[in-house]
Formats: C-alpha cells, structure tokens, sequence
C-alpha cells in the first residue's frame, strides 16, 4: 500500500498558559486547517488574559537543535516562526532556515503587542530585517509592527506594503482600520499586485492569538501546495469565521482566544463542544 504524505507545517514558537496565543494557537489552526503541526519552543510564556507577566527565553543552541533534528530527519512543507524574542535567537534560527532554501517560510514578526508596546529590542528588529526577511515566502505584520518595520506611520498602504517586500518577499498586513471595517492588504512580491481583504469588525474581546491563528492557517494552505493568493483567501476564510464562533464564548477577564474548531454543521458542533 503506497504511503500517505502529510502537510508538514514546522513551526519555530513561543508557548503560552491560555492556549490562545503562541504554538498552542498554532497547533489548533494548522490541525483545523488539515496540516500535521510540529514545533521547536522558542520562549515560554505566563500571562493571563489582562497582561504578560513574564518571558523565559529558551537557549540558542537548544532551539536551533531542536529544529534540526526535526527538519533533518523529517523535513517540512512549510516553516512559520511565532515569537523569536532575543537578536541571538533569530541568529540561531536564520542559520538553520538557510539550510532549506526550497522549504516556503511564513514569518511572523512579532515585534509589538496588541496596545503597540514593543516586545523586542531594535536589535532584534534588524536582525529580523537583515536576516529572516530576505529567506521569507510570505511575512505577516500587523499594522503596529509594520509601522515600526517602516519606521514610519502608513500613509499610503498600496505603496508602503511593497516597501515592506523590498527583500523579495510578499508581505501580507493585518488589520487596517476603516469605519466599522477591517482590511488586511496582501503584496504578493512574485505578481506585484497588491490585493484587499475586506470584513465587518466583530465586537469581541476574544482575539487573542489571531495573528498566530490567521498566519498558521496561511502556512497550512502554502504546506497543501496552494498558491499564495489562495492560501491567504483559505486563511482569510478561516480566522473570519474562527473569530466569529469564539465571540460567542466566555474566557477569563481580558483577551480570549479564537474558535477554531468550527464545523460546517453547527448542529454536530454543539453535540461535540456543549
């Protein structure tokens, strides 16, 4: 009998208590989204949903260890890192992504947090620029962490993105503000066409993890051999809907997470999570 192949997502991320955020986030959509989800722990975590209050950074050689043993072994069909917190982490990982030119790499850079207070050093900020950028498919700000990556508000989205792709990598940017609306605008570095993903704001405090969520989802689809414009469709399609049914949820006293475990038949959803 011929062997099946799984869509191999390798994530390199941070772990948090919640499961809302972090590779726990990560693990759930890429597993939703029909991908097999392994990982190398980059940070430990704790926080509860009003505030983090503490960040263990893993060492250096143990993380780049821990991804070599997987994609040395086992390889991968796509490669997305989540939080890399220190200049000399995103050394260590660089330098293991470069043994897999061929591998397509979903970077999410995760410089600032959702009030826009900063998580890194300039440092690091650089060595994401010089050195992970230009081995990414796809990178996935949000609109904060691409101002900090410009170095200047967004003026004029359509222009900026592509300077965000300046390395040769598509760049998708998250959550622009317009009304009641929300608009992400992929730049997609292999057609040069700059695409708007438009969606009705939900009121709700539980998205928590949806930049981890909505880029794992992308990856999946990249690791399912989607073209990229399609992958961030699949994705969009995803986190709109995960976002939906997790408002629909009670979760601590702050930020919750996203539902990603929806089904087509709702009916069957609520036999199974009720």
């Amino acid at each position: 009998m011929q062997k099946k192949a799984l869509n191999i997502v390798f994530l390199i991320a941070g772990s948090e208590p919640l499961g809302s955020a972090g590779m726990q986030a990560d693990i759930k959509a890429i597993t939703a989204c029909g991908g097999y989800a392994a990982c190398a722990l980059t940070a430990i975590v704790d926080e509860d949903t009003q505030r983090v209050k503490n960040i263990f950074h893993m060492p250096v050689d143990l993380i780049t260890s821990q991804a070599e043993s997987f994609l040395g072994d086992i390889g991968a069909n796509c490669i997305k890192t989540g939080v890399l917190p220190s200049k000399a982490i995103i050394e260590g990982v660089a330098g293991v992504l470069k043994l897999y030119p061929s591998i397509p790499k979903v970077i999410d850079p995760v410089v600032v947090n959702s009030v826009g207070e900063r998580l890194v050093k300039d440092d690091a900020i650089e060595a994401y620029m010089n050195l992970l950028f230009p081995l990414a498919t796809l990178i996935t700000p949000n609109r904060r962490e691409a101002e900090v990556l410009l170095g200047h508000p967004i003026n004029d989205i359509r222009e900026d993105i592509k300077e965000l792709g300046r390395w040769g990598n598509s760049v998708i940017v998250k959550s622009m503000e317009h009304g009641n609306m929300l608009s992400d605008f992929l730049y997609n570095a292999q057609t040069g066409e700059v695409i708007e993903f438009s969606k009705e704001r939900i009121d709700t405090n539980n998205v928590n993890g949806t930049g981890d969520s909505f880029s794992s989802a992308i990856a999946t689809y990249i690791a399912k051999g989607y073209a990229l414009n399609d992958a961030v469709a699949k994705g969009e399609e995803f986190i709109g809907r995960a976002i939906s049914l997790g408002a629909e949820y009670e979760f601590g006293h702050g930020f919750g997470p996203v539902h990603p475990c929806f089904m087509e038949d709702k009916s069957a959803h609520e036999r199974i999570y009720s």
